[in-house]
């Protein structure tokens, strides 16, 4: 169905990266064993951005909020660019 319309295929890549960061968000912070308030007061803000940032939905992330929130977790954050032969079909 995507396959002959670049636009809604590089529509739904973008939603799959943010729906795969909302939940290395969620799964990193349940593996802490902390709620949404607790991380928030660790990096400094508010309870509704955790939730916002868990928001499979959400396109806002930045690398600066994640970095806090990876290092709020003892945790490092890997930016990687990797090739994908698909992307060039």
């Amino acid at each position: 169905m995507t396959a002959d319309d670049p636009e809604i295929e590089e529509m739904v890549r973008e939603s799959s990266l943010n729906a795969e960061l909302a939940q290395l968000i969620y799964t990193a912070r349940k593996q802490a064993g902390l709620t949404q308030q607790q991380l928030a007061d660790r990096i400094g803000t508010k309870q509704s951005v955790i939730a916002r940032l868990e928001d499979a939905d959400y396109e806002g992330h930045s690398l600066s909020m994640l970095q806090k929130i990876a290092r709020a977790l003892n945790q490092r954050l890997e930016v990687k660019l990797v090739g994908n032969s698909d992307l060039m079909q």
